[in-house]
């Protein structure tokens, strides 16, 4: 019998339960909050799309919008955010529901179905607005505008891939 068996025979059942509870809470905390909207902190949310408020000059430069683009285009953004705000709040409670759930002396099977199943829920309204602000501002840029954003974002991507190459080529470098 190895260490790690011996250790595992010896664990009491409390122990064994407490790791499994640990283990599942981290688990189910982490996956909501990745697929839940953001708020704009640092580029995520409304703006996520294109890299926040910064990225969405740039972009707009890019394209030489016009400065009525530019207002339809800000306008659309903004209120694709407010209303992501109000999905964040709405996917936090479902994380605070998720966590006073999993702290109970016995946990709800049914319960916690019920919870990620109103997460997903949450998580495809947030991936609808999504799409829905990506149309529109599709449809205030012309079909060259357009082009022009994906040369650019597929160039921005090559650019990264080849960083991820060389940083992941760094980290299997003996030392």
């Amino acid at each position: 019998m190895n260490t790690r068996t011996l250790s595992l025979s010896r664990a009491t059942p409390f122990r064994l339960l407490a790791a499994t509870t640990a283990i599942a809470l981290a688990a189910f905390a982490a996956q909501p909050s990745a697929a839940a909207p953001h708020e704009d902190h640092g580029g995520r949310g409304a703006y996520g799309m294109m890299g926040g408020p910064r990225m969405v000059e740039r972009m707009l430069d890019t394209v030489n919008a016009t400065p009525e683009q530019r207002s339809q285009i800000k306008q659309i953004l903004d209120t694709a955010r407010t209303e992501q705000r109000a999905q964040h709040e709405a996917g936090r409670k479902l994380r605070d529901d998720t966590m006073a759930l999993f702290t109970q002396p016995t946990v709800d099977a049914r319960a916690a179905e019920a919870l990620r199943q109103q997460m997903l829920a949450q998580h495809d309204q947030a991936s609808k607005r999504m799409l829905q602000t990506m149309l529109d501002v599709s449809r205030v840029l012309t079909p060259e505008q357009r082009k022009t954003l994906a040369d650019r974002m597929a160039q921005r991507r090559g650019m990264m891939e080849r960083h991820r190459a060389e940083r992941e080529g760094a980290d299997k470098a003996p030392r």
